[in-house]
């Protein structure tokens, strides 16, 4: 790695760090789900997207962030490690096994995690976006679309396609100083779309208030794919994960500090400007929160990067603050 490209990281990094610790100085909210399950698997070092199977009961694929390999972990509702039959002759999931090693995780095939952010699954493919832009500076976004394996009988999964992404509205790819608008960690499909939503920064990386939706409208996957800005909601701080409801009514969308539910749009998808519900959460108890599923239309789960499950029940919520 180039002397140039170590500063970057290393600006990147230090933008980050000061992002983060603002946005947990701010007070605690009130939303504390009790945890429900913890991850196990010893490669999930650094959760940042999570989603549910739609070919496979009790199963749940999760990602790590930048800095780790290019693999998929399959997991069950309690967190457990979901390895294939025969490998488990060679590798162990959560109990240390003597003269096994820990289940190292799918290997993905045509794929390199630079910064995997988070997660959306469609009845064809499962989605990874490459899309985390700390420090504003990269020119390799891509939303890559995976063949989902058989967990239990498969060792690796592949990129049927690699889609590269770029803001069209990005005029300059400084990794200091301005209004740092380019950072995705929430992807989700609608309606046979893919949908990007933004994390802000402000000057020296202080987080900002505010949110943009994308479209990908095309698929190339030989050029760069123009995202198409739709909507934005000035509110939402450090948008991290977001995912539709499997009736697609509801658009849930987790931040560090909040959670918001948007009701689907009269008409269009506009989904950051419908009825929406805000509800603050208690940070000291669910840390650096990263995503969030539906696990059925009535009932979310929310997962931090130290690798905590909480389940909420709607029913439950009781009053928003917006």
């Amino acid at each position: 790695m180039t002397k140039l490209a170590y500063t970057a990281l290393s600006v990147a990094g230090i933008i980050a760090a000061i992002a983060f610790l603002q946005a947990h100085s701010q007070p605690a909210g009130r939303l504390a789900p009790v945890l429900a399950a913890r991850i196990t698997a010893q490669g999930l070092t650094e959760v940042s997207g999570m989603v549910k199977s739609r070919s496979y009961p009790n199963t749940y694929w999760v990602v790590n962030d930048s800095g780790n390999d290019a693999r998929l972990f399959a997991i069950n509702r309690d967190g457990q490690t979901l390895i294939p039959t025969f490998s488990k002759f060679s590798y162990y999931g959560e109990e240390r096994e003597r003269g096994k090693d820990p289940w190292p995780g799918f290997r993905v095939l045509y794929t390199t995690n630079v910064d995997w952010e988070d997660m959306t699954v469609d009845d064809n493919y499962l989605y990874v976006a490459d899309t985390g832009n700390n420090g504003n500076n990269r020119r390799d976004l891509v939303i890559y679309a995976l063949s989902e394996i058989d967990p239990t009988a498969s060792t690796q999964s592949a990129a049927i396609k690699a889609m590269p992404v770029r803001y069209p509205e990005q005029v300059s790819f400084s990794p200091v100083g301005g209004e740092l608008y380019y950072d995705s960690e929430a992807l989700f499909s609608a309606d046979g779309r893919l949908y990007l939503i933004t994390k802000h920064r402000g000057g020296f990386g202080r987080y900002q208030a505010g949110a943009n939706l994308y479209r990908l409208d095309t698929e190339f996957t030989d050029k760069p794919n123009d995202l198409v800005l739709i909507d934005n909601n000035p509110d939402i701080l450090t948008a991290t994960g977001a995912e539709l409801s499997p009736d697609g009514q509801r658009l849930a969308v987790i931040s560090y500090e909040d959670l918001w539910i948007f009701d689907r749009p009269e008409s269009g998808d506009a989904w950051l400007s419908s009825t929406a519900r805000r509800y603050p959460l208690d940070t000291r108890v669910l840390r650096q929160v990263e995503s969030v599923i539906w696990d059925d239309d009535a009932t979310l789960i929310l997962t931090n990067e130290q690798r905590d499950l909480f389940r909420i029940d709607l029913a439950e919520l009781g009053e928003p603050a917006l």
